[in-house]
């Protein structure tokens, strides 16, 4: 049999000729064998020849266009089985020359990005031909703006072997405000000449909504092809978009409107009422105030005044008649600079029992300190200042104190404290009132 040759997708033949040398009839049957078997027939397949007779038979060849036919040389042989003698079976053998053809897919997905800078895309690639291709991959647009790179730039792919290149899209200037610009551009996919690659295989095609497709082929011998160009588009987005940008003036309005309107009017109305509350607390100080200096103010009677010793302190008395006894309260006002100690006294007449039932404290400066009250030998209580404004005591038992003992209020002053009037006071000031009956030791 010639050597043949044949194109993938197409036809090609060549004969076999059979010749019967043996002195019976005979039939024969013919089978390929070898790589073309798959796709090569016998025309016919079984002939019968009569003794010193010869028949050519058809050996049919059709590759299919596809990448498991490799391109190249292989070997094609048939079998030749005579039925009566099978010891006799022959292989007669020839070459079949496979022609290259080279077709490539290409795949870009997705086919859009959006973005405020860059977009990533994958390009998915397959060699459908029958031999080994290198393809280069370029990338172009219309303009300047947008930067394409794929990695790796160049790929080796066998036939029927699949790949995926990576491709990034970027702009370098951000659009801050505005519309979304959209940049289209192409990635050019052509076979290399010096069959350079780099990176690595990756086997498969992603095919998803949006991925544009295409494909090349040419035959050997001819030039290197260009497969054509898929196509993609990247959408680069503002920063800030229309609506925040209407918010950011809206609230701009707003800071201005209330700066301007709101919180002066704000300011002035919490100004007059914290000025109103401030009067209307200095009316309440005062009018305690002189609560307890009516309180405090001396009736007639025997209690009279009082000074301690020294000159430390002052105090008064008033009795009113009320039956048995009288009906006597006595007061003790004592002043004392900061940092300083004071004692304040009233000493019970001569001749007479004070039996003392209430008992007011007064610290109408908010003074800091200490204040301590005794009824003769006996210490009564002992109180913070700044612990209370004004303060009473009420004993159902009366609390009696002998003649010539005193009642005493010793106030040790550590800071002044500010009255009604809103400036700090030069020293604190403390009033002790006590009442009660106050009786002669003798009928």
């Amino acid at each position: 049999m010639p050597t043949v040759t044949v194109s993938p997708g197409g036809e090609a033949t060549t004969t076999l000729n059979v010749r019967n040398d043996s002195d019976i009839v005979e039939a024969y049957t013919f089978t390929v064998v070898g790589d073309c078997a798959a796709w090569s027939t016998v025309e016919p397949a079984r002939v019968s020849l009569y003794p010193g007779t010869s028949e050519t038979v058809t050996v049919r060849l059709a590759p299919p266009r596809s990448p498991e036919v490799r391109a190249g040389e292989k070997p094609l042989g048939v079998r030749v089985l005579p039925v009566e003698h099978p010891e006799n079976v022959v292989v007669p053998e020839t070459t079949v020359r496979v022609e290259a053809f080279r077709e490539v897919r290409q795949e870009l997905t997705p086919r859009r990005r959006r973005g405020w800078r860059a977009g990533r895309y994958r390009i998915a690639l397959r060699n459908q031909g029958n031999t080994p291709v290198s393809l280069a991959l370029a990338g172009r647009q219309a303009g300047e703006e947008l930067s394409l790179r794929t990695t790796p730039q160049r790929k080796r792919l066998e036939p029927g072997e699949s790949a995926e290149v990576a491709l990034k899209a970027g702009v370098r200037p951000l659009i801050w405000f505005g519309e979304p610009v959209s940049h289209p551009f192409e990635i050019e996919v052509a076979e290399a000449t010096d069959g350079a690659e780099g990176g690595t295989d990756a086997s498969g095609i992603a095919k998803s909504a949006g991925a544009t497709e295409s494909s090349w082929s040419s035959e050997s011998g001819g030039e290197p092809a260009v497969s054509g160009v898929v196509e993609g588009e990247f959408v680069q987005l503002p920063v800030l978009p229309k609506w925040l940008l209407i918010l950011l003036a809206l609230l701009m309005a707003l800071l201005v409107a209330w700066f301007a309107l709101v919180r002066p009017a704000v300011r002035s109305a919490a100004k007059e009422a914290a000025t109103a509350a401030q009067k209307e607390e200095s009316a309440k100080q005062q009018e305690a105030a002189e609560q307890e200096r009516a309180r405090a103010k001396p009736s007639d009677g025997p209690g009279g005044q009082d000074k301690g010793s020294g000159g430390q302190g002052d105090g008064g008395s008033g009795t009113v008649r009320t039956g048995p006894g009288q009906q006597s309260s006595a007061t003790i006002d004592v002043q004392t600079g900061a940092g300083g100690k004071k004692v304040g006294t009233y000493r019970v007449p001569e001749g007479k029992v004070f039996g003392i039932t209430d008992m007011v404290v007064a610290n109408f400066q908010g003074d800091e300190g200490v204040i301590t009250i005794s009824f003769g030998e006996r210490k009564v209580t002992t109180i913070a200042l700044e612990t209370f404004r004004n303060q009473d005591y009420h004993w159902v038992t009366p609390i009696e104190i002998p003649e010539n003992s005193t009642v005493t209020a010793e106030v040790t002053c550590a800071k002044p404290g500010t009255p009604a009037t809103g400036k700090q006071a030069s020293g604190c000031h403390e009033v002790l009132n006590v009442s009660g009956v106050l009786r002669d030791l003798r009928p």
